[in-house]
This record gives C-alpha cells, sequence and structure tokens, in this order.
C-alpha cells in the first residue's frame, strides 16, 4: 500500500444517502478477487445506460449524462463527497477497490458503514467523517462552475478547501499511522520479521519432529 501524501485534489459531489457497496461495484463483477481493473465499472449501473458485464470493454458503452461521474468538471476528481452511511450493505472489499482504482484517495461523508470504513482504510483510501453541516457547505461549493479543490494534509488532520475556512477532521491514531506509513495488515506483519524468524527457529529447535519432511509409505 502506498503512503498517503499530502495532496490538493477534485471534489465531486455525489448527493447520495445510504450508497451501498452494490451500487459501488454491482454483484456482477465480484468474480475477480485481483484488486485492480475494477474502476470503469465504478457506479457502473447509474454511470452507463446499458448493463454492464465482467470483462466487457466500457470504451464504447453508452453513458447516462446525468450522473456526476461522467460530468467534465469531475473527470479527474480524486476527493468522493458523498452523504450519510456510505458504503452500508454487504462488506465486499471490491468496493474501495474499485474507488481506489478510479482514483479516488479521499471520501468525506457524515457517516460511514462500520465494515466499508475499515477496508478502506486497508486499501489505502482515507475516509473522513465531518458534521452534517459542514458537509452542507462543501456540496453548496462544489457544484459551481468550477469544481471545488481541496488541500489534504493528513499529517496535520486538516483540509484547506479553496474556497472557504480550513477544515479540522478527527482521525483514530493507528489508522493515521497506517495511512501515512503506507501500512496494510500484511505490511504491519512484516514489521515484525525478525521475531516471527526467531520464534520459527526456536520452534525448530524444541520440536523439530513439527517440522520433519514427511516419510512416504
Amino acid at each position: 500500500m502506498r503512503p498517503f501524501e499530502r495532496f490538493r485534489g477534485v471534489v465531486m459531489p455525489l448527493d447520495r444517502a445510504n450508497v451501498d457497496t452494490d451500487a459501488i461495484i454491482p454483484k456482477q463483477f465480484l468474480k475477480s478477487i485481483h484488486r485492480t481493473g475494477f474502476g470503469p465499472n465504478l457506479f457502473d449501473e447509474w454511470r452507463y445506460l446499458d448493463h454492464g458485464e465482467p470483462g466487457q470493454d466500457c470504451a464504447n458503452r453508452p453513458l447516462n449524462p446525468d450522473f456526476v461521474l461522467n460530468d467534465p468538471r469531475y473527470a479527474n476528481a480524486e476527493i468522493l463527497l458523498t452523504r450519510r452511511n456510505f458504503g452500508c450493505g454487504s462488506s465486499r472489499e471490491h468496493a474501495p477497490w474499485a474507488l481506489a482504482d478510479h482514483g479516488f484517495r479521499v471520501l468525506l461523508a457524515p457517516s460511514f458503514a462500520d465494515i466499508f470504513h475499515q477496508n478502506a482504510i486497508k486499501n489505502g483510501l482515507l475516509p473522513i467523517v465531518l458534521d452534517e453541516a459542514v458537509i452542507d457547505s462543501l456540496f453548496a461549493r462544489a457544484g459551481g462552475e468550477q469544481p471545488l479543490q481541496i488541500d489534504v494534509d493528513l499529517e496535520a488532520q486538516q483540509l484547506r478547501p479553496s474556497v472557504g475556512e480550513p477544515i479540522a477532521f478527527p482521525i483514530d491514531a493507528f489508522h493515521r499511522h497506517c495511512l501515512i506509513n503506507g501500512l496494510d495488515d500484511i505490511g504491519l506483519t512484516l514489521q515484525h520479521a525478525p521475531e516471527i524468524a526467531a520464534y520459527e527457529q526456536r520452534r525448530r529447535e524444541q520440536a523439530p519432529w513439527l517440522f520433519a519432511s514427511a516419510v512416504s509409505a
């Protein structure tokens, strides 16, 4: 997982509450267990006018002109602004995979579903919980002719919009540490590689029969 660095990105306003994981990445795309390749199918049923299937070339599919993701103003958006309970529904890890593969790095909402929140952080996304009033004010600014940009400073725990005052945000200290240092569960485990190797060596010495090769009959 790449370390989370300070950046300035465009905000895409998705003005919907209770967006579930099946809307983020529909069930037919869950056949793949690779973390990449889901970006073109993010919000597939809202984004396109036809039905999508795995392996389909999305380049020539008919786009829904009324869906915000297809608005040219937000073509390179890296910050998703949305409403309460984002990521509800099933616990599929494909949802943060699709968001990250599309290019989103930060999610702003009044609340997130618990499992989705954990999955997002473990895949390098920064989900930020803000008060409803703050979210409302960001929506008011993000839908203008010129898209809203925000400087995201995780180390300082602060958002600095191109229009308006800086916004402080809370985050668990452990989650902040993991994101800044690019540590997912495997990365955290590998930090203890010397201790793990030492333990394995002790076990080999204390119980060598556990490590003996099986003898064919």
